[in-house]
């Protein structure tokens, strides 16, 4: 797939309402039938893969009698102008129940396993931010590596995934604001939206965690990237053009910055240096710059405990944040404690770690003690969230929750729902 941009009157609306479904249209709305797919003519449209059902009960309320669902998941797609938007999805059935879990561009958790119960009809909201390549003003572009050429999150859409034992479907609001607050991503594989299963990072999964309307996560991490090459690429550059005061910006690297080459850096000199100024390209725009600390990689010792194999990293970082006045989320700690309260055999199912033929096309196993599943990348999430609690208090008074997790008592496996996505790839992300 080649991104496409297509500028256009219709490129530039950024509000619409959607009522799925092929009975009768909601005054107000645009209709949505289950055969309608994609083009960039329409500018919005259901990806191919799924084979829709069209459900109409003929009640008296047209946007909520009729509704969309499948057996499999599938993929609702709209063309906007780059932004932050608040979606809102009707979802339910008039005579039946509905279990759903939304995510957006790429695999990014929005809404979890949510059920209706049979009659009702709930609302769902969730803020998004959807991106282009374009540095707004120069004349650049971030340099895309090719895989990241079919990726939804850098194409002109915003594409949402309805999955879950029975998503139903009736309807979908867009609008864009201007009024969240952004928190900016910075980082490598292990902070990224991975597309595909079974892997996954904790960047995709904390804007779950958010109050709608409020926060919007802009994640902007890529897998094998390096403070250097992040630079090089204008991501960083794309950042700064879009950062506005009293945003945030977190940064983590680590995983690749530690290897040989030219893009290495040492930890208490040109590591310090090259995050110092990622912190003060921050402050220079207004926005708050947050350290975080990198999580260990699964590497146990006899005695179950665990390997430091980052070196004098998280250290320096830790340095750098009291020299610089810059919170510091301590994920490194954080990790050592999760890792050890699994242990050697149940932290393999944080990792990605799966029999040969466990996924399509898998023809050998896949032992990956870097990269995590959905699980693990999840329990990564929370342990973020009680770093906000702790270190980010302004930004901490938006978390939807304020129940406390503790690393050393991860969830256990077993009450974990993650409804696979179709997309799936044996190859492992860059960076090990």
């Amino acid at each position: 797939m080649t991104l496409l941009y297509l500028p256009s009157v219709s490129a530039q609306v950024t509000s619409f309402k959607f009522d799925f479904g092929n009975g009768k249209t909601a005054k107000g709305y645009k209709q949505v039938i289950s055969e309608m797919q994609y083009t960039a003519e329409r500018g919005y449209g259901f990806l191919p893969g799924a084979s829709l059902k069209a459900s109409d009960h003929r009640g008296k309320d047209p946007l909520t009698t009729d509704f969309i669902s499948s057996e499999k998941p599938f993929f609702f797609s709209v063309r906007v102008p780059e932004g932050n938007y608040n979606v809102t999805v009707t979802m339910g059935d008039e005579k039946g129940s509905s279990v759903q879990t939304i995510r957006v561009e790429n695999r990014r958790l929005m809404v979890e396993n949510t059920l209706t119960r049979n009659g009702k009809i709930t609302k769902k909201t969730f803020t998004v931010h959807v991106r282009t390549p374009d540095i707004a003003g120069s004349g650049e572009r971030v340099r895309l590596k090719p895989r990241e050429s079919g990726y939804f999150h850098w194409d002109d859409q915003l594409t949402i995934e309805f999955n879950g034992k029975e998503p139903k479907i009736c309807g979908v609001e867009i609008e864009r604001t201007d009024k969240s607050v952004s928190v900016f991503l910075a980082g490598n594989s292990t902070v990224v939206d991975q597309a595909d299963e079974p892997y996954a990072a904790w960047g995709q999964m904390i804007p779950v965690f958010f109050q709608p309307g409020k926060v919007v996560i802009a994640n902007y991490a890529e897998s094998g990237e390096t403070l250097k090459a992040f630079r090089a690429e204008r991501r960083l550059a794309k950042i700064l053009s879009l950062i506005k005061a009293g945003d945030y910006l977190f940064i983590e690297f680590v995983h690749n910055d530690q290897k040989p080459g030219g893009n290495h850096l040492d930890p208490f000199t040109t590591y310090k240096e090259t995050i110092n100024e990622y912190i003060q390209a921050a402050r220079q725009k207004g926005a708050f710059p947050v350290l975080i600390t990198s999580m260990h990689r699964r590497n146990f010792d006899e005695n179950g405990k665990i390997i430091n194999t980052l070196g004098d990293y998280p250290e320096a970082m830790r340095q750098l944040g009291k020299q610089e006045n810059v919170p510091v989320i301590d994920l490194n700690a954080m990790s050592k404690q999760l890792y050890e309260a699994w242990g050697p055999e149940a932290s393999l199912k944080a990792f990605v770690h799966f029999p040969a033929n466990t996924f399509p096309g898998q023809i050998q196993k896949l032992e990956d003690n870097t990269h995590f599943t959905p699980y693990g990348a999840y329990e990564l999430a929370k342990c973020m969230v009680e770093g906000i609690k702790k270190e980010v208090p302004g930004l901490a008074k938006y978390l939807r929750s304020t129940s406390t997790f503790n690393p050393s008592m991860p969830d256990p496996v077993d009450q974990w729902d993650w409804p696979l996505s179709p997309k799936v790839s044996v190859a492992k992300p860059d960076g090990n």
